[in-house]
């Protein structure tokens, strides 16, 4: 649980730091897989939509770290440009859980189909 108690550059540092930079992993997961894998549910342009904006949200992510650590962690973020990468992070896993549902072979009675 955080202090409550923290100095207020303590605490965005705390919050801010660790979820920019989830983030950043995230991001580059999921660019890593739509770059290297066929994504069988999505048309080429869906795929490669949803790939710019990953791209897109990685250099907002990277700018707002650097301004953040510039700063010596006295700035923050606003929740209306936090919300978009998040639901772009949602469809992200939606995307990556559904490719590795109907990539792994079901088993039905013991046999692969």
């Amino acid at each position: 649980m955080l202090n409550p108690n923290l100095p207020e550059p303590e605490l965005l540092r705390a919050i801010l730091q660790p979820m920019l930079e989830d983030f950043q992993y995230w991001f580059e997961r999921s660019r890593q897989l739509l770059e290297t894998e066929n994504i069988p549910f999505l048309n080429d342009q869906q795929q490669s939509d949803v790939l710019e904006r990953i791209k897109q949200a990685q250099q907002e992510v990277n700018t707002a770290k650097t301004l953040f650590h510039a700063t010596g962690g006295q700035v923050g973020i606003e929740m209306k440009v936090l919300m978009p990468w998040h639901q772009l992070l949602t469809e992200c896993w939606q995307i990556a859980t559904r490719f590795r549902l109907e990539s792994s072979p079901r088993i039905e009675n013991g046999n692969p189909n």
